[in-house]
């Protein structure tokens, strides 16, 4: 009993301390929330692998060097396979086997090569806003005019100016020369704001300021209206009516007619031909202030001259008209346009024989003229025989050539104002004479 007594009297101290033992105990091994979330990561890693968080796969650009060499010699060694030569092919040189590594290394770059290229060609298949800079305006504008044939407009009126049988006058060809120039300007650029549907479909116009939307249609009118209006008034005003009223006439046969005409009919190469036809004829008038026989023949040789010319390079490009839905001559009449083009190069020997019958060069104009007529003309039989590519590339570039070189010779063999006077006075003094013989 004592034992006992002695066991529960030990047990009753003891009971606080204990107590005190078993809380300090409890917050050592207290779970918190932490270690909840821990406990609970282990337990999903561990026994539940299906649902542990994987990782995402590297892209190539990341990949291990090592892993990239590897596929790298994996691929050559795809690539370099190289077919068991028969025994019969073993005595070939080693120039077809370093033929044969050229076409496996150039079948490589090109499948290195593969993907960006695609990706470029997306790109160009996406519409860009297009958006016009300051920097670029003068560009687009000398595109929308056609500056090179614009300029070929100025230089055959220069021509026409200086063959006229007047003294020069410089202010009255400077005011021909910029009035000829912006009527031109104005007139192609008309032109090309109607034809925007059909270039678009031809290589040689796609590229066209207004196919590619470089420029609004309303910029390029309101740009046509500014080179035209002043340009008539400049021809007008500053030097004849006459000239005026052929700028006028230009620009409306070559807006009015010959465009709407190149898709209904090939009578628009002789329209156009008219229209390459006058600005000669407007320099001579505005140097003299009227049409004589040498502005006509001038006009002539011009006239001529264009179909050798157009003819040839209608050639070349006729599946970019028949595309773009024009009715050219090259197109519909192949045989028509080859014999045109050797008519027309036969026809300037005639008119540069005319020339000195009409007292407005010497004769050794058509001695000079004569071997580069020749010239022209016989690479036109041979478009006419042959009907290829080649032939009818050597007469276009010839033609390029052979009209400067025309009218400089012309220039060069003009007959002077001295000569025409002595002349004149000679038939005057002969017809006095006359006068005088005949009175009592």
């Amino acid at each position: 009993g004592l034992f006992v007594w002695h066991l529960k009297s030990t047990g009753i101290r003891q009971i606080p301390c204990q107590f005190v033992h078993l809380c300090r105990v409890a917050n050592d091994r207290l779970i918190t929330f932490q270690y909840f979330n821990f406990l609970k990561r282990m337990y999903v890693t561990q026994y539940n692998k299906d649902l542990s968080q994987r990782a995402k796969p590297k892209s190539d650009s990341v990949a291990s060097p090592f892993r990239e060499l590897q596929q790298l010699d994996q691929e050559k060694k795809v690539i370099h396979k190289i077919r068991p030569i028969s025994p019969v092919h073993q005595p070939l040189s080693e120039t077809s086997s370093r033929n044969e590594l050229r076409e496996i290394k150039s079948a490589a770059e090109t499948e290195d090569s593969g993907p960006p290229v695609r990706a470029e060609s997306k790109e160009d298949r996406q519409w860009k806003e297009m958006k016009l800079r300051l920097d670029d305006l003068p560009g687009i504008l000398a595109r929308l005019s056609k500056i090179k044939l614009t300029a070929l407009v100025v230089s055959t009126a220069s021509a026409g100016f200086a063959m006229a049988p007047v003294p020069f006058d410089l202010t009255c060809f400077l005011l021909a020369s910029l009035g000829t120039g912006l009527a031109s300007c104005a007139a192609n650029s008309i032109n090309q704001f109607f034809e925007v549907p059909f270039d678009s479909n031809m290589n040689r116009t796609k590229n066209r300021p207004l196919v590619r939307g470089q420029i609004s249609p309303l910029l390029s009118v309101c740009f046509a209206a500014s080179c035209g209006v002043p340009g008539i008034a400049l021809l007008t005003l500053g030097v004849n009516p006459l000239t005026g009223a052929l700028g006028a006439f230009n620009i409306f046969l070559y807006t009015c007619c010959y465009t709407p005409m190149k898709r209904m009919s090939i009578a628009n190469t002789w329209v156009g031909a008219v229209v390459g036809a006058i600005p000669p004829v407007m320099g001579w008038t505005a140097a003299t202030g009227s049409l004589d026989a040498g502005a006509l023949l001038l006009g002539g040789i011009l006239y001529s001259w264009q179909f050798p010319h157009f003819n040839a390079l209608s050639w070349g490009l006729r599946e970019d008209y028949s595309r773009g839905g024009y009715c050219m001559m090259s197109v519909t009449h192949p045989g028509l346009c080859r014999r045109v083009a050797l008519r027309h190069c036969l026809a300037l020997i005639g008119l540069s024989t005319v020339a000195p019958v009409l007292d407005i060069t010497t004769w050794t104009f058509p001695v000079i003229s004569l071997p580069i007529n020749l010239y022209i003309s016989y690479l036109g039989f041979r478009f006419y025989r042959d009907a290829d590519r080649s032939s009818s590339r050597k007469l276009f570039f010839c033609s390029l050539w052979h009209l400067p070189m025309l009218l400089l010779v012309m220039f060069t063999c003009k007959k002077s104002l001295l000569e025409k006077e002595d002349k004149g006075d000679l038939l005057g003094g002969n017809h006095g004479r006359a006068m005088e013989i005949t009175l009592p």
